[in-house]
């Protein structure tokens, strides 16, 4: 056995497989030719499925803005039901309209709620928070610096994002 140290060469017969190095150029040409149109269509198939992949996210997500707004919808038909009710009987009573009134107001905020939308209504002494709430002015007063002293006008949020902020009076540092 020798200890020949002698690198092998590395050349393109080397890696060739016995059946490729017999065959003659044509059949290596055929065969590479066969490999690449192997190869194209199977590139042609993959870039048409996402190219589909594609189509099908677009038509959903057109889909989806189209009729993002059905359940709400929904949720405020009866809403509408209940002051039409109320347009049909103007010789009602002030308090049977009053409770009516309430009964609708009930029914809106019941219809909000389902679709995520929450009242954003500070206690007072909460602190203010400008993500929340919106300051209309300073006042004076006996509580801590920068906290609600009184809410103006509720705001709104709907998951979790301010839709319309708490008009509200802070008070003033001291």
């Amino acid at each position: 056995m020798s200890t020949d140290n002698t690198p092998i060469p590395e050349s393109e017969e080397a890696f060739e497989t016995p059946d490729a190095s017999e065959a003659g150029p044509e059949a290596q040409i055929a065969a590479l030719e066969a490999r690449l149109a192997e190869m194209s269509d199977a590139y042609l198939r993959a870039k048409a499925e996402s190219e589909n992949i594609r189509r099908r996210a677009e038509e959903d997500m057109s889909k989806a803005r189209k009729f993002a707004v059905e359940a709400f919808a929904e949720a405020m038909l009866p809403v509408m039901d209940s002051m039409d009710a109320a347009i049909a009987t103007p010789d009602a009573k002030i308090e049977t309209v009053l409770e009516g009134v309430h009964a609708t107001r009930r029914q809106l905020a019941a219809a909000l709620e389902r679709n995520k939308v929450l009242e954003i209504n500070p206690a007072a002494g909460a602190k203010f928070d400008p993500h929340q709430h919106q300051a209309i002015s300073m006042v004076p007063s006996e509580q801590e610096a920068n906290t609600v002293v009184m809410v103006l006008q509720k705001g709104y949020s709907i998951a979790e994002r301010t839709l319309r902020p708490a008009l509200v009076t802070v008070s003033a540092p001291k």
